[in-house]
């Protein structure tokens, strides 16, 4: 395994070798504890990720906060216009919104997790001094893409052709129906911008003055920006040239893309520099710290076992779907929460009101690198719950 910086709590240190392993060991003694249920047979095979938490005691020491496994998405003729279904059952998207479904357990307990400290910001909760959150991922994340040019080599003509026409972002692959949904590589990209309890889909090309966020987009109101520190991958692609710096490369494009943008972002939002320390199958597990333990089948977008005649009803529903992340965030007793004062909210419009959000994410949108960004139809976000 190889290491990287910064350190998982002292940023510009160095990561020892132990980092990885540790980061690695972590996340598959955890998965090794969980039922077979959702587990790849006999030859199948499937990504694992996993998001971590380290404490100031002891960086080393890690808790698994949540986890996810799949490689599946939904192609663009599928997509719900109810917030029902999951989308994106890539192992990163599931294990972040594994994380969101957490923070909305423990702050609704009316006693938030230790690692969770009150801002005094507008009763906002930010990180705890001192903690880090990490990824480990068993597999290069979808979407690695050869180094482009970086910024200054490029004509500002050139920039904005590509700005229009190509870009870096690219879709998740897959065959048949085409999807819409974004690779996981750009998604963490945009993490180190808007943090992990933020996702967006930026303005596609047809319509570039429109902006679309998605499910973490909720928490902004109630929680400050959560970033990662580190980004750990569990092992190297199957013929990798042996003097191949994948650490290094994925380094280089993520330091390509952010360097394209302003260096100054609204307060709470922050560039955070990310250390990458390093050591097909349908079904993707989800879990989180506090209890949450469910079967999601990347094909069609709801939980395991769903039989064709149930497929529409709410039990089937996987409960880090957008329709039951609103309803979550919509049960919490916080005073931002409760001055929400309609008895039926839109998810679109609820989203709109994270003013500092969308004044972050359009600095994102504006940027070379990242104008291409693919927005997903507005329908699927055009549903509403009643309180």
């Amino acid at each position: 395994m190889l290491s990287s910086s910064p350190a998982p709590s002292q940023e510009g240190a160095a990561v020892p070798s132990s980092w990885a392993e540790a980061a690695s060991s972590a996340a598959l003694r955890h998965y090794r504890s969980l039922a077979k249920k959702g587990k790849p047979q006999g030859r199948e095979s499937t990504v694992l990720a996993a998001i971590l938490l380290s404490a100031p005691q002891d960086s080393h020491s890690l808790t698994v906060l949540s986890m996810g496994t799949g490689t599946k998405c939904l192609g663009a003729s599928m997509l719900s216009a109810r917030g029902d279904l999951v989308h994106d059952a890539h192992a990163e998207v599931i294990a972040r919104r594994a994380l969101l479904r957490l923070v909305y357990s423990e702050i609704g307990r009316g006693a938030p997790p230790d690692w969770l400290v009150a801002s005094g910001d507008a009763g906002r909760w930010r990180l705890r001094d001192g903690h880090c959150l990490h990824l480990y991922i068993t597999q290069l994340p979808c979407g690695v893409m050869p180094v482009p040019p970086s910024q200054s080599d490029l004509p500002r003509k050139q920039l904005n052709s590509m700005n229009v026409e190509i870009g870096f972002v690219q879709r998740k692959p897959g065959r048949g129906d085409t999807t819409s949904s974004m690779s996981c590589f750009d998604k963490i990209t945009r993490w180190s911008v808007v943090g992990i309890q933020v996702v967006t889909k930026c303005p596609s090309r047809i319509n570039p003055l429109s902006v679309h966020s998605s499910t973490g987009a909720l928490l902004s109101h109630i929680l400050e920006p959560l970033y990662l520190s580190t980004i750990t991958i569990g092992q190297l692609p199957d013929g990798t040239p042996e003097r191949f710096s994948i650490k290094n490369n994925i380094k280089k494009a993520l330091d390509a893309r952010l360097s394209s943008l302003p260096t100054e972002l609204p307060p709470p939002f922050k560039m955070q520099k990310v250390g990458v320390p390093f050591l097909m199958f349908q079904y993707s597990i989800c879990w989180n710290k506090s209890g949450l333990h469910e079967v999601v089948l990347g094909t069609t977008g709801r939980k395991q076992g769903t039989s064709s005649k149930a497929a529409h009803l709410p039990s089937t529903e996987s409960l880090v779907c957008k329709r039951r992340l609103l309803e979550a965030f919509l049960s919490l007793e916080h005073p931002l929460v409760r001055q929400l004062k309609c008895e039926e909210l839109s998810y679109r419009a609820l989203k709109d009101t994270a003013h500092e959000y969308h004044h972050a994410l359009e600095l994102l949108r504006k940027a070379p690198f990242f104008g291409c960004w693919r927005a997903k139809p507005t329908f699927v976000d055009s549903f509403a719950v009643s309180r």
